[in-house]
């Protein structure tokens, strides 16, 4: 039977093989002995008929808990003894017949009781620091996490485990002394950078044919570990290094516009689950090309600009600091601070159109704060010098054009940069030479 099978087993299984009433000296159907009626040949090393075989092994007693006054023995050789005519007499019984799977249950029991023998007690700190993580130790007793360290799976329910607050790394407690990965936050906080190039790989000859990060001696042939490829560092990685994760490569989204899944190594996948929401692309630096090809970054950089056009009558305005209007940008702080840095969860939620429909609700909320809700900044839109005509403008409306220089609006049609010649400039250029008359003779 597979592991997972007898674990399902083990949860959902929890009679005992005597209630079936299927020896032929045993109670009858329907009833179960009494406690002190149990046999206590649980280590005898006589072995009898197989019909009173599940009796000798005390399959009755519940090993998995620790009774109290019962004849169970806890001594490690004597609870291998068990195991071992455990699995002897699942081999003699019947496949798929109902006292072997009792027995198999009761195989699990035992060695859940070997195993919380050899385990430490609950005496381990709660925190734990090494090779700058932080571990914390878990309380959840689910048993469906892994050991990042030994590969196996964790045991919540009888073994110490812990986690790193910082990248989430996660093992055994008996496993921590043997850690030799460093945390990958610390990475992050010192180098908060992608590789750029795709799959940059240097070939398994170069890596002397060991795993890049714990040196183990690998092959394409996978012998005596498969050689894994990582998409993110373009190096190879043992199977312990490498479980076949995925995630989005930075790279081929920047270059490709690609957003399919590629295999990493686990460190990368940690790396890239921490960078992913830091701002940290300057796509306009990295592939201005971009642009062009993808309309919807076109639309959401012009959102963005004029939000930063906005946030200046945000700051001087009492409602909208007390209403915290900013605040809906929280999750995106960089967006209101400038208009070309992208984090890679930002592009992930431009190709999928998250972005825009929420960027779009925002920039709603705040144009209609200014130009409808809030007097004061009304008071602070423009009049169209050039034709003195039209509604209130604002430089973030859609119709009009702002001067470089003295931040004045118009209308766009009324106003060009190349030819036309701003009132508000020519003005404030002819009261500086008003005021400084020698400047003007000079």
């Amino acid at each position: 039977m597979e592991y997972d099978e007898r674990l399902a087993l083990f949860r959902q299984t929890r009679l005992n093989p005597f209630d079936r009433g299927e020896e032929e000296d045993g109670p009858q159907e329907g009833k179960t002995p009494p406690l002190h009626e149990a046999r206590p040949e649980l280590f005898s090393a006589t072995r009898t008929q197989s019909s009173d075989r599940t009796m000798d092994l005390g399959l009755a007693e519940d090993h998995f808990s620790r009774p109290m006054g019962s004849l169970v023995a806890s001594d490690i050789e004597q609870l291998k003894m068990a195991i071992e005519e455990c699995k002897k007499l699942i081999l003699e019984l019947p496949e798929h017949s109902e006292r072997q799977k009792d027995t198999v249950v009761k195989l699990i029991h035992l060695r859940l009781k070997l195993q919380e023998l050899k385990d430490p007690e609950d005496d381990e700190p709660n925190l734990r620091v090494l090779l700058e993580h932080r571990f914390s130790k878990e309380k959840s007793k689910s048993v469906k996490q892994t050991c990042d360290k030994c590969s196996a799976i964790i045991w919540g329910l009888i073994q110490t485990w812990y986690t790193c607050t910082g990248c989430y790394y996660r093992c055994h407690s008996k496993c921590m002394n043997l850690i030799t990965k460093p945390c990958v936050r610390s990475k992050v906080s010192h180098q908060s950078e992608y590789e750029l190039s795709i799959c940059p790989e240097i070939g398994l000859d170069r890596q002397d044919y060991r795993c890049a990060e714990c040196r183990t001696p690998i092959s394409l042939r996978g012998v005596p570990t498969e050689a894994r490829q990582c998409d993110y560092t373009g190096q190879y990685y043992c199977s312990t290094c490498h479980w076949n994760d995925t995630a989005i490569v930075p790279a081929r989204v920047i270059h490709n516009w690609e957003f399919e899944s590629r295999k990493v190594c686990r460190s990368s996948m940690r790396y890239l689950a921490l960078m992913i929401p830091r701002p940290v692309l300057k796509l306009k630096e990295i592939n201005p090309l971009l642009f062009n090809f993808v309309e919807e970054l076109v639309e959401i950089r012009k959102l963005r600009q004029d939000i930063l056009l906005m946030k200046p009558y945000f700051i001087t305005c009492k409602e909208a600091m007390e209403a915290r209007l900013l605040l809906q940008l929280q999750d995106r702080q960089h967006f209101v601070e400038n208009d070309d840095m992208y984090s890679l969860q930002d592009l992930i939620d431009i190709s999928s159109g998250r972005l825009s429909c929420s960027l779009t609700e925002i920039h709603t909320t705040f144009a209609k704060h200014i130009k409808l809700d809030c007097e004061r900044c009304q008071a602070k839109g423009f009049v169209c010098e050039l034709c003195k005509e039209g509604d209130i403008l604002f430089p973030f409306d859609s119709h009009t054009s702002v001067c470089h220089d003295c931040s004045a609006v118009f209308h766009r049609d009324c106003y060009y940069d190349n030819s036309t010649t701003c009132p508000r400039c020519a003005r404030m250029t002819e009261r500086k030479q008003d005021d400084f008359p020698d400047v003007k003779d000079a």
